[in-house]
């Protein structure tokens, strides 16, 4: 847990700020962004739910075995770290329309804290072979003054610089004949 906050509070000095923080208080706050990718919204959401190692950068394990998120209600954001089934439930997915929405409920990297966040990715088409990425944290606990900005900052940094060139690398990666 420490390594994962430190990791955060790293992000946040390194990260350009997002400034996409909607609403803040000592108890609560909600955080928006966007990006658009290309593929349909059924391919987006694919590529965001099942092995997220391609895109997802921030782990408790230096090196997870697993890390998925199971899109099924009652499916979760797991790291597996090892063989042993040693791991971290990061978040449990509550709702699921592929293609539509995805949304899961945990503190991810705040584990530990008094603090709940609520994650919901809606997908939209854009352009044609595009698609809109819409996120919305709300986070509600014992906000310290520090998390809403590094939560904007952290999922920015999924959304724009991980996830973002991961979807233009799929869709520019040659395709694979069919034998």
């Amino acid at each position: 847990m420490r390594h994962a906050l430190r990791a955060l509070l790293l992000l946040s000095l390194t990260t350009p700020a997002a400034a996409k923080v909607a609403r803040s208080s000592a108890t609560a706050f909600t955080i928006e962004d966007s990006v658009v990718v290309p593929g349909t919204p059924e391919a987006v959401f694919d590529a965001m739910t099942g092995d997220v190692s391609g895109w997802w950068d921030h782990t408790f394990s230096a090196k997870p075995k697993r890390l998925v998120i199971e899109p099924r209600v009652g499916g979760a954001f797991l790291e597996i770290f090892d063989d042993a089934g040693n791991g971290t439930q990061h978040a449990t997915v509550t709702y699921v329309d592929r293609g539509k929405r995805l949304r899961f409920v945990g503190p991810l990297g705040l584990a530990g804290q008094a603090i709940e966040m609520i994650h919901t990715i809606d997908f939209s088409p854009a352009a044609p072979g595009m698609t809109q990425v819409k996120l919305t944290v709300r986070g509600l606990g014992e906000i310290e003054k520090e998390w809403p900005p590094l939560v904007d900052q952290v999922w920015h940094h999924f959304l724009a610089e991980r996830f973002k060139p991961y979807m233009e690398a799929r869709a520019t990666a040659p395709k694979k004949p069919i034998k």
